[in-house]
């Protein structure tokens, strides 16, 4: 099954995470009074609770972007996250009764360092900080996103991996009792990603265990994801159990299932068109019903910290 266009009406506007949050405890507060449900487009769903722990000692990052981040209705609520099922409200009502705790991270491969660690002591040598980022999915919709996350260049050289690894990979947890999804053959599960080792270790790339300063949804990856802002969404895989560094391209998921539309680098590129739709433009989410699609930037926009990766690399034939 391939990534679905998303419909071009949104039923939210640009809402403060307060207003969100107070707004979602009225409404959760009459359905438990109540005994009442929520219906979604998948049958009936309790509204589930969106209040985060809230993360400390969070530095702010000179690589913010300065635009208006999405509402936190925007973020929490249009997702893929097909493990939790392929609509865009899936995995906001499927991922309620996930658990991201206890949580542990298997590093493996070409590194001084491996082991399987739990969350925590993984975290524990970084520093977190808000990275207030443009995502541009392959769907040409877009969103601002404030990240609370770790450099994944410092959790690269933490491991110390040694002149054969070339690429680093990354695995999802494959878990069909948790994630309905997975139940269903809509991809090759677990789910697969990568990354050269240059991309890896650039300044932009992060693992995100946050948004809005506060631990990040069951439904946007929790406990820890890969956000690359200069590459399409579906590069950022989601709920991570292990990380391998490797000498030889590791097969990724959506590259696996449709070769021909979804390549390993995955560039944000608005001069090369999707096979079923173009790439130069996109849809703000959260922008309005009427609102204008605003011009894709190469590399997101991202180009002057990332361009150099790809010197001499035909971007067309490698997308």
């Amino acid at each position: 099954m391939l990534i679905r266009k998303p419909a071009d009406i949104r039923p939210s506007e640009i809402t403060s995470e307060t207003n969100y949050i107070n707004r979602r405890d009225f409404i959760r507060a009459g359905a438990i009074a109540g005994g009442s449900l929520i219906a979604g487009a998948a049958g009936a769903a309790v509204i589930p609770d969106t209040r985060q722990a809230a993360l400390s000692g969070i530095k702010k990052s000179e690589f913010s972007t300065d635009e208006a981040p999405n509402s936190y209705e925007d973020i929490t609520t249009y997702n893929n996250f097909y493990e939790f099922g392929t609509g865009k409200s899936d995995p906001f009502r499927n991922a309620e009764d996930f658990k991201p705790r206890p949580w542990s991270i298997d590093v493996s491969g070409h590194a001084e360092k491996t082991g399987t660690l739990d969350f925590e002591d993984f975290m524990k040598p970084f520093d977190l900080e808000e990275r207030i980022y443009r995502m541009r999915c392959v769907e040409a919709w877009s969103m601002v996103i404030p990240w609370v996350g770790i450099s994944l260049a410092d959790v690269v050289k933490h491991f110390q991996p040694t002149s054969k690894a070339k690429f680093v990979a990354f695995e999802t947890l494959n878990d069909p009792k948790q994630m309905s999804g997975v139940r269903w053959g809509s991809l090759d599960w677990p789910y697969r990603e990568g990354l050269t080792i240059e991309e890896a270790t650039n300044p932009l790339s992060i693992l995100a265990v946050g948004i809005y300063g506060k631990s990040i949804p069951n439904q946007n990856g929790a406990p820890i994801r890969l956000v690359t802002p200069w590459k399409y969404g579906f590069k950022g895989i989601k709920s991570i159990i292990r990380i391998n560094f490797t000498s030889s391209r590791p097969r990724t998921s959506w590259n696996m299932a449709a070769p021909q539309e979804y390549g390993f680098y995955a560039n944000v590129n608005p001069s090369v068109s999707h096979p079923r739709w173009s790439q130069a433009r996109e849809r703000r989410i959260g922008s309005g019903l009427f609102a204008d699609k605003q011009e894709t930037l190469m590399f997101n926009g991202y180009g002057e910290h990332v361009a150099h990766l790809y010197k001499g690399l035909d971007l067309r034939r490698n997308y």
